[in-house]
């Protein structure tokens, strides 16, 4: 069992607080991924899951042991960092084959000379070597086994760090942004590498990033934190099409989601940007609310029962297939952001007016406290599975 509970993690350097009360629970087998900006305290804990840091409260068990105060080698957790950490001295084969020299030989049998002497060294050895050469194998690596660091690209080196990580046979994985060093088109292919490593394994994954295409494509669940406070915890979709906080919304989707301030003008209607959308949410007459809407909520045109945003068009960025499309929109603080299909938007252009008609059933609300205000008759699985039918 790898399965990871933390209860109430606290973590603090000095009278700055990193992490506040932060409890979740990562099944066995599972692909978790801690997604947040930098300084928000994603790998601060994965650093206190891995033991190489302590929290200053809570409890974190892997497989129901309960593991504070365990030596990192005890917890049967291998760790990619970002830098790689491989020695430059060693070839690629001795990086991969250390950590299973310093479990399995003792402090003479390791000695250079010496330690080929003693018995059960050599049998050992070999056992190590059969085990690397797999595992390069296994990653496609096996003919870099004789070189060093220095010698091999990012993307080698990369493999090296998780080969060195799997020939442990860990219960879990744990991934510090792993592939913030790549180019774009490499981390495109390491990322579908490690999603076939994880279904081939099927260990625990607890993924560390800032990237979140990397955290909707890899993980069956994203764990979303911002100031040390997890704020949600979801699959993917869920994460983009259902947030329960306006911060979430907000960091999640590219282009960023349109947030407009509007104001419940009648029961069943919400007045924004010069037009009024259909709603049931549950809100009084005359709440202000922020309405977050995705760039790709919005249509060309005006359609019956849907309310039209107008504005100046500021700005169009061609993105092959897609039009970014900004909209300059009276009483709307920045610009309005529409994604639509190029063939649809070919005659648009820069100064023209354009109407964009806005679905309903896709706009999110939030209230004064950053908080999801849902509809009376919606719940958030179902509103999930209809941004997936219409998106």
């Amino acid at each position: 069992m790898s399965s990871i509970d933390f209860h109430e993690i606290e973590k603090s350097y000095g009278a700055t607080p990193i992490l506040k009360k932060v409890s979740l629970s990562i099944a066995d087998g599972e692909f978790l991924t801690l997604l947040g900006p930098s300084g928000c305290g994603k790998s601060t804990l994965l650093r206190i899951l891995a033991g190489l840091e302590l929290q200053n409260a809570g409890t974190v068990l892997i497989g129901g042991r309960v593991v504070d105060g365990v030596r990192p080698k005890k917890r049967d957790a291998a760790m990619v960092f970002q830098s790689y950490a491989l020695y430059p001295h060693m070839t690629v084969a001795d990086n991969m084959s250390l950590p299973l020299r310093m479990r399995r030989l003792n402090a003479w049998q390791r000695l250079p000379l010496i330690g080929r002497l003693l018995p059960g060294t050599r049998g050992a050895s070999q056992e190590i070597a059969a085990e690397v050469a797999r595992t390069a194998e296994a990653l496609g690596i096996d003919h870099l086994l004789t070189r060093k660091p220095g010698h091999l690209s990012g993307g080698q080196r990369q493999r090296v760090a998780v080969g060195r990580a799997m020939v442990r046979h860990p219960a879990v994985f744990l991934m510090d942004e792993p592939l913030s060093n790549l180019d774009a088109k490499l981390r495109v292919q390491m990322r579908a590498e490690i999603k076939e490593l994880h279904q081939r394994l099927g260990v625990t994954f607890v993924y560390v990033t800032h990237d979140q295409a990397e955290a909707m494509t890899l993980s069956d669940r994203v764990a979303v934190m911002l100031d040390g406070e997890l704020l949600q915890v979801a699959p993917p979709q869920e994460i983009y099409a259902d947030p329960d906080d306006r911060r979430v919304a907000e960091f999640i989707g590219s282009p960023k989601i349109n947030m407009i301030e509007g104001v419940v003008s009648a029961p069943g209607r919400v007045s924004v940007a010069g037009t009024t959308i259909a709603s049931d949410i549950r809100a009084d007459v005359g709440a202000h609310l922020t309405l977050g809407i995705r760039p790709e909520a919005f249509r060309l045109g005006a359609y019956s029962e849907r309310g039209a945003i107008s504005g100046t068009v500021r700005l169009i960025e061609h993105m092959g297939s897609d039009l970014y499309v900004h909209l300059d929109v009276a009483g709307v603080k920045q610009p309005v952001v529409a994604r639509l299909l190029a063939e649809r938007a070919a005659s648009i252009s820069i100064g023209h007016s354009l109407s964009l008609s806005v679905e309903p059933e896709r706009v999110l609300y939030f209230g004064d406290d950053g908080r999801r205000i849902r509809a009376h008759d919606k719940p958030a699985k179902a509103a999930a599975a209809l941004v997936r039918e219409t998106a």
